[in-house]
């Protein structure tokens, strides 16, 4: 477990992650983070966009319904 400290940062608020936490999270100085809340009502910081999921089904969907348009179109 990590003591985080929250910091002024402009007129807002923030945490300062480690050095540790960036490099398993492999984050980088102006990647995006997601705060994603779990079942049990605690939060959770991730690279991932939660959203991404629900888009690649669509897409697979799409993909399955054209399956023979698109690998006509690939050839």
């Amino acid at each position: 477990m990590l003591d985080l400290k929250v910091r002024k940062v402009g007129n807002s608020l923030g945490v300062v992650l480690p050095k540790e936490v960036l490099s398993r999270l492999n984050l980088e100085d102006g990647d995006r983070v997601f705060l994603t809340e779990a079942p049990d009502g605690s939060y959770r910081i991730t690279p991932y966009d939660p959203e991404f999921e629900s888009y690649v089904k669509i897409a697979k969907k799409g993909m399955a319904k054209y399956r023979n348009t698109l690998r006509a179109l690939a050839k």
